[in-house]
């Protein structure tokens, strides 16, 4: 559902602004979605997915290379930083 801003009550309109943290211009547009919670799980569903993870993780374990923990340490601030670049490792 998309509404206009202008055509909001005043109580719709600071309800959403608040909800949002900013305020709303009336040539703002707002679109609303209800969100279902995902179906729970059951333990032979869960149980499938956790093996299912651990074989493909242990796949790709025997196609790493060997390496120290500095160079793994190493390895994975380079990853972070490639997502944000100014990321600096606590030490």
């Amino acid at each position: 559902m998309i509404r206009r801003v202008k055509e909001l009550s005043p109580g719709q309109k600071a309800a959403i602004e608040s909800l949002i943290g900013q305020t709303l211009s009336d040539q703002d547009n707002i679109s609303v979605h209800r969100l279902a919670p995902p179906a729970p799980l059951s333990a032979e569903h869960r149980k499938e997915i956790v093996d299912c993870l651990r074989k493909h993780f242990a796949l790709i374990d025997s196609r790493r290379q060997p390496m120290t923990d500095e160079e793994a340490e190493q390895t994975i601030d380079e990853a972070i930083r490639s997502v944000k670049p100014g990321y600096r490792p606590i030490v």
